[in-house]
């Protein structure tokens, strides 16, 4: 079975898809994906089909839902007679698990091909980290599961998944950064900072990389747009790091030439 994720939610067993057309059968096959090799508590399927408004029939109606994934599995198993349905789609310990080897996961691909990218670059190592990270962004195809029905669990998912891919996203910066492209980040990085205003880090990135092109008295209008927008939405300064990057660039601090952007920590892939 191939799944992926990033994107629109794609399922196929042999080639064949299993994603159904109705929106509730959807959203359970996709947290059952985001969740390969693990049990999904009926209770948590139930709260992401219909939050704190559980109807009566709701043990009914989501097994119905489960046979019909699984009819679906068995429409693309049927010139394979020696495998079942069941093989997939397993009804275990109070909750539902799909078996899925990782490696045909889209999203468990990113997670690993993103933390060897971030040893990498922890290591000391940017060109291995840019390649690495670059691979991994390369796998998204849009916004995570944006065809998906999203309800409160896969809501919460999807923003923690959304979030790692931007991080991953400064670290490949980061890396590239350090690999001297200062100049062919320009454009990029005006496009994150509009796209993320309160982002104070992709500032950082862009008023680094505007130095090191030439251009300090942009990278100073930079931050004083960041911080106008900072208090404006907020009613807060920017902080003691970027106030310490902003006085760097006025005097024109030698450290400046080796300042990096901070690169928030993420969890290893699992």
């Amino acid at each position: 079975m191939d799944v992926e994720v990033l994107g629109e939610l794609l399922v196929r067993e042999h080639g064949q898809s299993i994603v159904p057309s109705a929106g509730k059968p959807r959203q359970i096959l996709a947290l059952l994906t985001l969740h390969a090799g693990r049990i999904v508590p009926v209770a948590t399927l139930m709260e992401e089909l219909w939050g704190d408004a559980v109807p009566r029939s709701s043990a009914t109606t989501l097994q119905t839902y489960i046979m019909q994934l699984r009819r679906r599995i068995s429409k693309a198993l049927q010139n394979f007679p020696e495998r079942s349905p069941k093989d997939f789609l397993a009804t275990s310990f109070g909750g539902y698990r799909i078996t899925v080897p990782a490696e045909n996961c889209d999203w468990s691909r990113f997670r690993r091909s993103a933390a060897e990218g971030s040893i990498a670059l922890a290591a000391g190592d940017p060109r291995s980290a840019s390649a690495l990270l670059t691979d991994a962004l390369a796998l998204w195809r849009g916004p995570a599961l944006v065809d998906v029905p999203v309800g409160r669990v896969l809501g919460l998912e999807i923003i923690h998944m959304e979030e790692t891919r931007r991080q991953v996203l400064e670290e490949r910066i980061e890396a590239d950064m350090q690999l001297g492209y200062h100049a062919a980040l320009l454009g990029e990085l005006r496009t994150l900072v509009v796209r993320y205003p309160l982002n104070e880090n992709l500032c950082a990135q862009l008023m680094i990389a505007l130095c090191r092109s030439g251009s300090p008295s942009r990278a100073l209008q930079e931050f004083r747009h960041l911080r106008e927008r900072l208090y404006r939405e907020l009613g807060v300064e920017p902080s003691a790091r970027l106030q310490r990057l902003h006085q760097a660039v006025l005097c024109g601090a030698p450290e400046l030439d080796r300042w990096e952007a901070a690169v928030p920590a993420r969890l290893p892939a699992y």
